[in-house]
């Protein structure tokens, strides 16, 4: 099972846009600095954050807006915008032999117990939330401060 790098970075982008929001204006081209990215791909996890109802922006030279406090976004949330192909976490391999006990079986026998570690997987992404991750990121940054 992998998520992808969009998972993480859509994260990156909502603390940045609460880090920064009183500070800067943020448009795509300060997050794409701050993650190292391509402006073009965080454009498009914007709108797929915008489509989920996490954020707001504004054409021009205006700036991100978060729609709701970071400790009320849980991973979940942030999995269900921005990940495609999150249906089914476990993808079974096609053409088993039908002539064979196990190849006959082994669908129905895994099934369950797939569905059941999917089940908790996103369970444990709602127990999560960004606030948390920016909490954890402003220690960090006040520990850099005190170092130098």
């Amino acid at each position: 099972m992998q998520i992808s790098t969009k998972f993480t970075i859509a994260i990156h982008m909502l603390v940045a846009i609460d880090y920064f929001s009183d500070k800067e204006t943020v448009n795509s081209s300060m997050l794409a600095d701050s993650i190292g990215s391509n402006p073009v791909i965080i454009r498009t996890l914007m709108s797929d954050l915008k489509r989920a109802g996490l954020i707001d922006t504004k054409r021009g030279p205006g700036s991100i807006k978060l729609l709701k406090p970071l400790d009320q976004i849980t991973f979940y949330d942030v999995y269900v915008a921005v990940e495609k192909n999150k249906d089914e976490l476990f993808n079974f391999h096609e053409h088993v032999n039908l002539d064979c006990p196990v190849g006959r079986n082994i669908h129905h026998a895994l099934s369950d117990k797939l569905f059941k570690i999917q089940r908790d997987f996103e369970d444990d992404l709602k127990r999560q939330n960004v606030g948390d991750v920016e909490a954890d990121v402003i220690k960090a940054i006040a520990g850099e401060s005190v170092g130098q």
